[in-house]
């Protein structure tokens, strides 16, 4: 799969403007997420024959049965994330392209993005590393069922894919004071806010939406 910085040509600038002043209207208050929105070129991310629609606010096929998210549930999910305030260390579930851990990268310290199919991961590595130069994201092949406790705890846990339940393992790895962002559910998927505080955690279902499923086991 290509994807090259040239696939809009000089209009992408234009076009994340567009983007952003679209996300604004559908209610991402963030300015901080919008900017991060701004800057990250799409297209970049996305099959070359697909590249004139990266900044239509719609998901779009990456292989392997998975997606990159619209940008709205891409904004959605960090401003969540962020809640008004900076991040420290985050944890990805579902790497995929590597769009929204280009994303993440500008509102956190570091960010672990974890993807069970290696080609997706191997190719999400070229574009954030090579092509973006963003330093503070580690990716690893890894279920991301499981987590990575070796760099726990974390402010901040985002799942890119709809779990029908929160693994244990996952909520012992998130910080008190810290939140979960994730989709919930089969048939119908709803957007869940989980937050830990000293006394356990709870749970704010948010609005339906659409993802591919958490999948368990590794692909090569």
């Amino acid at each position: 799969m290509k994807a090259k910085h040239h696939g809009i040509g000089m209009t992408s600038q234009r076009t994340r403007g567009r983007m952003v002043e679209r996300l604004r209207e559908q209610g991402i208050r963030d300015e901080v997420v919008l900017t991060a929105m701004g800057e990250i070129p799409r297209h970049i991310f996305v099959d070359e024959a697909l590249a004139s629609r990266a900044y239509e606010d719609i998901a779009l096929p990456l292989g392997y049965s998975q997606t990159i998210s619209s940008p709205y549930i891409v904004a959605r999910m960090c401003e969540l994330a962020r809640a008004g305030g900076a991040l420290g260390k985050v944890l990805e579930i579902g790497t995929g392209c590597g769009y929204q851990a280009a994303i993440l990268s500008r509102l956190a310290t570091e960010v672990y993005s974890l993807e069970r199919i290696a080609p997706l991961i191997d190719r999400a590595r070229v574009l954030l590393l090579r092509e973006l130069k963003i330093r503070n994201v580690r990716t690893k092949h890894a279920d991301g069922q499981l987590g990575l406790p070796d760099a726990a705890p974390y402010d901040v846990i985002v799942l890119a894919a709809a779990a029908t339940h929160i693994a244990q393992s996952l909520l012992d790895q998130l910080n008190v004071g810290g939140r979960m962002v994730l989709p919930k559910g089969t048939r119908t998927q709803h957007l869940c806010l989980i937050e830990r505080n000293a006394h356990g955690f709870s749970e704010t279902v948010l609005e339906e939406v659409k993802f591919v499923p958490l999948q368990p086991g590794l692909v090569q």
